[in-house]
């Protein structure tokens, strides 16, 4: 029988997933379909013998990073350098580019779109045997992950994200992401909840729910698939404590929505909710459906209903046609709004959106000028807001050591996302012995900027 060399023989892999918690959900669920087809995972690069680059483009400095990210990593298929048989781009910019990618980085074997990424392993045999006859696969996106395909959860064992629908039927003037990830798709309860339960079973207590747009969920499906009945079937999830929502437009905010959220044990108070502008003039350039007096009117009701809700949202500087007058009309409104968290861009043109030909262009330096009084007025916010935690007991998830000292822990509260949020810096365990992953009392001693210092008072 003739002996055949397989391109892999040790079957390693290394994943390094770009941008936001959408595409590492993503490359989770690659990673999932590649360990049963029996791939293990490299901590480092020069181990393996597939490089999978998942990728972000939504702006100019993410495609940036993806470039570099996967020269970087071709460096690994030099012999010397490492042993990578195939290197691999995913995700958004192999979506948008793929002919480009092809080439002018020839190095890459395989070119996988926002909705193939679920063939990856039947594609790496195919082309392990020789059986590719092209190197890009990207169609229309039309996939979308549920509870039964793998999926290797790499966030910390106590928390995840549970993406519940993909895809944006919105058409934000600015925002290349419909043309990426294709129409909303959103998933049913039922899938959810099992996906949930499953993992729960794994350790998992905290859920950060994601998608393109959360306020949308379910309009493509039946009356009994929307988020009302999907937090309903979440709450009785159990060992489930934080349920958290990321990016719900203020315009499909509805009062039953802000019931359950008023009412719930489970669902955090807290809530990522994208406006982008306050001056109606820009808002309206942006194809966003509101003005930003409703967009008041919501967070009042929020605040209203939900004492002491968090708000988190992302604010664009710069769009073609802001004039100084709606600068100030957008500083008056983040200084109102008094948000906690608050994700500040320079507008950069992106080619393929409605907003790439919008004129009169606002100059550079006039972007970051801008930008720098945004973020110092949010950062006198920030500090206000904060010192009202000083002398309070709240719960804080335990996350480890602080990463510059092993003499502190660190966790967050409820209002403190993964990633993208402030810490709790713990100086006093008070005699408790603490674990990863454990919720424990903690009073809060001191305020530094964007982080919460504080001693702990018991354990739940």
């Amino acid at each position: 029988m003739e002996n055949v060399t397989k391109l892999f023989n040790e079957k390693t892999v290394f994943f390094t997933s770009l941008g936001c918690s959408k595409n590492l959900v993503d490359s989770q669920v690659m990673l999932g379909y590649m360990g049963l087809d029996g791939f293990t995972i490299a901590e480092e690069p020069e181990n393996a013998e597939v490089i999978v680059v998942n990728t972000c483009s939504f702006i100019e400095a993410s495609k940036k990073e993806s470039v570099e990210t996967i020269l970087d990593m071709a460096d690994y298929k030099n012999p010397e350098n490492g042993q990578c048989k195939a290197l691999v781009i995913s995700g958004c910019m192999a979506q948008r580019y793929a002919q480009q990618l092809e080439t002018e980085i020839p190095e890459a074997d395989l070119i996988i779109g926002t909705g193939e990424y679920n063939k990856i392993t039947m594609l790496l045999r195919a082309l392990e045997d020789g059986k590719l006859e092209q190197k890009s696969f990207v169609e229309i996106p039309k996939f979308i992950h549920t509870e039964y395909d793998p999926r290797l959860n790499t966030s910390p064992f106590y928390t995840a994200w549970l993406k519940i629908s993909e895809g944006c039927n919105r058409n934000c003037t600015f925002c290349i992401i419909p043309k990426l990830r294709g129409k909303l798709r959103s998933r049913s309860v039922e899938s959810l909840v099992k996906e949930a339960e499953n993992l729960a079973s794994t350790g998992v207590r905290e859920l950060n729910l994601i998608s393109q747009d959360l306020s949308d969920y379910g309009v493509d499906l039946d009356e009994n698939n929307n988020l009302f009945h999907l937090l309903s079937g979440l709450e009785k999830v159990e060992n489930i404590d934080w349920i958290r929502l990321f990016y719900f437009y203020p315009d499909e905010l509805t009062d039953e929505v802000i019931e359950k959220m008023a009412t719930s044990a489970k669902i955090n108070k807290y809530l990522d909710m994208p406006v982008q502008h306050f001056a109606d003039n820009v808002l309206k350039r942006m194809n966003r459906q509101i003005t930003g007096d409703r967009i008041h009117n919501r967070i009042e009701k929020l605040r209203e209903r939900i004492p002491g809700i968090v708000l988190r949202t992302s604010i664009i500087v710069g769009f073609p046609g802001e004039t100084e007058e709606d600068f100030q009309l957008l500083l008056e409104g983040v200084k109102k709004a008094r948000f906690n968290h608050l994700g500040i861009f320079r507008y950069s043109d992106e080619e393929g959106t409605p907003a790439f030909k919008l004129q009169p262009k606002v100059p550079q330096d006039v972007i970051d000028e801008r930008f720098d009084m945004l973020f110092e007025t949010q950062r006198e916010i920030v500090r206000e807001i904060n010192s009202e935690y000083v002398g309070k007991i709240i719960p804080v998830l335990i996350e480890g050591e602080h990463e510059e000292t092993e003499l502190l822990i660190q966790g967050r509260h409820e209002g403190q996302a993964p990633d993208i949020d402030g810490k709790v810096i713990i100086n006093d365990l008070n005699g408790q012995n603490v674990e990863i992953g454990d919720l424990v009392q903690v009073e809060i001693t001191e305020v530094l900027d964007y982080d919460l210092v504080g001693r702990i008072v018991s354990i739940n």
